[in-house]
């Protein structure tokens, strides 16, 4: 075990507290949650960094890093919706979201078994960071500050859009591996 693997470990399991503060729906908890999300959010960030600075890069930390940023956008997603938060039209966004990162993960599946690796692209990198933004936004308690649900909104869109492009530049990329590595069989 080691740091990296750690913090992407600590995404996981904070993230039920995430959850907790979520329902519990005062503005005091809001501000909590948005202080751990910010937190977890920012663990993203810093286990890849310090793996790499580290030279800790595991088989584990590849493993479960993906895992912990699933997780990390999608059970807050869910708990939004259920909250009412996330709304409306803006859920369509929610299913979107959470259907392409389902959607990716079992193409990563599908092609490691195949021994066809899918890396990360830098635009899905700024996808995830718009992505946990957005996100942010929704778990912020209510506060008066002129058009915040408009940008909120404008966001999460943009977060959706992002996460449209991504998937579908991860399906055509999954395609095209699997039929050089057929063509080359």
């Amino acid at each position: 075990m080691n740091i990296p693997n750690t913090l992407t470990l600590s995404r996981i399991a904070l993230t039920p507290v995430l959850i907790v503060l979520l329902f519990l729906d005062s503005a005091q908890t809001r501000w909590w949650a948005f202080a751990l999300f910010a937190i977890l959010a920012f663990t993203d960030y810093l286990d890849g960094y310090l793996a790499r600075k580290l030279n800790q890069q595991s088989e584990l930390g590849a493993l479960l890093d993906p895992i912990a940023d699933k997780v990390l956008v999608a059970a807050p997603i869910i708990t939004l919706v259920g909250t009412g938060d996330i709304a409306n039209w803006d859920i369509v966004g929610a299913i979107l979201i959470i259907s392409r990162e389902f959607l990716v993960s079992g193409l990563r599946e599908f092609l490691a078994q195949r021994n066809l690796p899918l890396p990360v692209t830098n635009l899905a990198k700024w996808k995830t960071t718009v992505q946990l933004v957005a996100v942010a936004l929704f778990v912020l308690p209510e506060i008066s500050i002129t058009g915040q649900s408009l940008t909120t909104s404008g966001l999460w869109w943009l977060a959706t859009i992002l996460t449209l492009i991504t998937g579908y530049d991860y399906v055509t990329s999954a395609i095209d591996r699997i039929r050089k590595k057929n063509r080359d069989s």
